[in-house]
């Protein structure tokens, strides 16, 4: 049970009691009562759907009275549609800046609550429909044909015989971890994503992090948020790991990714502001779309331009016992390569709306995510698991980046706009309109 210590949970409920001073909708709600009962449907819908909450850390009593007697799915739903009609009842013209924005989050992630609870009542939506209600953009998605072009200039960086996929696998696999080389080369990788985070963005004194290696996932790597700063990440091993994983995974769980994303709004919301709100983080809501985007682009963001390929070939590469001869081509293919993450979301949508079936897919990943046949059925496993939640990765990288990118061509303004989206109550539609 993911809980604060009994004194934070004490002042959080004194908080939420506190509403003198919120501005209230005509029926007398403050935006404090609609968070309390914000949090307790989440609660219940996690109850119904395991998995659905990623992360809670509010009053443990919150969570005990939903073990108990969690609603009905038709009941849950009536209360999502009740909830968020008491948010959109509050006058936004009566809030100071960041209340509307609150506001704005709240009545964001009801409608992904409510979308999710259609889902679970056994309504199918189209793909596009899907990825809307829960994380609050629509994807354009291109037609396949789209990315032949760029299969055309990846060919030019591996040839040889067979088909591209098998020559691409092959030539990756040169760059495979030793597993018994994995937990020095990941610790190596996380602690000099931590260095650079740090040197923009102040954490907690507190923070902490366990790794773990496990297998019989669909993913790669996970954060578990355990609230008070403390995070377990672990990396799944089923598959051979390459080293260029190790930077990515390193950042994308650790930082300027989900660790940091999740102590920034646990210090900066639930704590400092009481919005209890931020105690839960539901899998299927808008909030993802930031976290994943986030996460990936704080690859980039920790290490522009070559300087990934200068610390993997100075510190990982003699971790891992691997030859640095050919890391400059690896890193060229993998940017290369990049192009072709739009081809994941058409893929999932032409298998999630029955068009093509589950051979077919594995077929096209091979062909467009340039994979194994293990490796497609990975990542067909991803799809089949999560559905829309694929394009929170891609979709939420370019708007992160976009957004960031446009505060300025210098680190620090860069790390600055990317603290605020970690810190504040950021919406997908905050970097569209940007």
């Amino acid at each position: 049970m993911r809980s604060w210590p009994n004194t934070l949970a004490t002042w959080l409920l004194a908080a939420v009691m506190l509403a003198g001073c919120v501005t209230r909708s005509p029926s007398g709600d403050g935006l404090d009562e609609i968070a309390k009962d914000y949090v307790q449907l989440q609660l219940e819908i996690g109850e119904r759907e395991p998995g659905y909450i990623d992360a809670y850390y509010g009053p443990a009593e919150w969570q005990a009275a939903a073990k108990s007697a969690p609603r009905s799915l038709a009941e849950l739903a009536i209360a999502a549609d009740d909830l968020s009609r008491r948010a959109e009842a509050i006058d936004d013209g009566r809030l100071e800046r960041m209340e509307q924005r609150r506001r704005a989050f709240l009545v964001a992630q009801l409608k992904a609550a409510a979308t999710r609870l259609r889902m679970l009542r056994g309504e199918k939506l189209a793909f596009a429909d899907e990825a809307e209600g829960l994380f609050g953009v629509r994807p354009a998605l291109k037609p396949l044909a789209a990315y032949d072009p760029i299969l055309g200039k990846i060919e030019a960086l591996v040839p040889g015989s067979g088909t591209l996929a098998e020559r691409v696998d092959a030539f990756q696999d040169r760059f495979v971890i030793p597993k018994d080389r994995l937990e020095p080369v990941f610790r190596a990788a996380i602690a000099e994503c931590r260095r650079r985070t740090l040197a923009h963005i102040k954490v907690p004194a507190e923070e902490k992090f366990t790794l773990e290696f496990v297998t019989g996932k669909s993913w790669g790597g996970y954060n578990w948020y355990q609230g008070g700063a403390t995070s377990l990440i672990q990396v799944n091993t089923d598959l051979p790991i390459r080293i260029s994983r190790a930077i990515d995974l390193g950042c994308h769980e650790g930082y300027p990714g989900h660790h940091v994303y999740n102590m920034l709004l646990e210090r900066e919301l639930a704590r400092a502001r009481g919005w209890v709100e931020y105690t839960i983080y539901p899998l299927y809501s808008p909030q993802s779309l930031l976290a994943e985007g986030s996460a990936n682009y704080g690859i980039d963001l920790a290490f522009p331009g070559k300087d990934a390929v200068a610390f993997e070939t100075s510190r990982l590469y003699p971790l891992a016992g691997l030859p640095a001869a050919e890391a400059d081509h690896h890193h060229a293919l993998l940017e290369a390569m990049r192009d072709l993450a739009g081809a994941r979301f058409t893929i999932a949508a032409e298998f999630l709306e029955g068009r093509i079936d589950r051979e077919a897919a594995i077929a096209l990943i091979q062909k467009y995510q340039l994979v194994s046949r293990p490796r497609a059925e990975q990542s067909l496993a991803f799809t089949e698991q999560y559905r829309s939640y694929v394009i929170n990765y891609g979709l939420g990288q370019d708007l992160v980046r976009a957004h960031v990118e446009a505060a300025g061509p210098g680190a620090e303004e860069r790390w600055a706009a990317m603290a605020r989206i970690l810190s504040e109550p950021t919406l997908p539609s905050d970097l569209v309109a940007d």
